[in-house]
């Protein structure tokens, strides 16, 4: 999902470098989506890790 905001955000640059500012608008909003998609899922498995009970190791 990161790698997705990434691409996303270094199309925006391409776009607004070349001039196409509708382009660039839609596609910084997707990398700001993604990225925040990303956060929460992220965010979401550290929670659920630390509730997760420690693997039994070797007896």
């Amino acid at each position: 999902m990161l790698r997705l905001a990434v691409v996303f955000l270094l199309a925006a640059m391409a776009a607004a470098l070349l001039g196409f500012g509708l382009i660039a608008d839609l596609t910084y909003d997707a990398a700001k989506v993604a990225f925040v998609v990303f956060l929460v899922l992220a965010v979401m498995t550290f929670i659920a890790d630390a509730f997760r009970e420690p693997m039994a190791g070797p007896v």
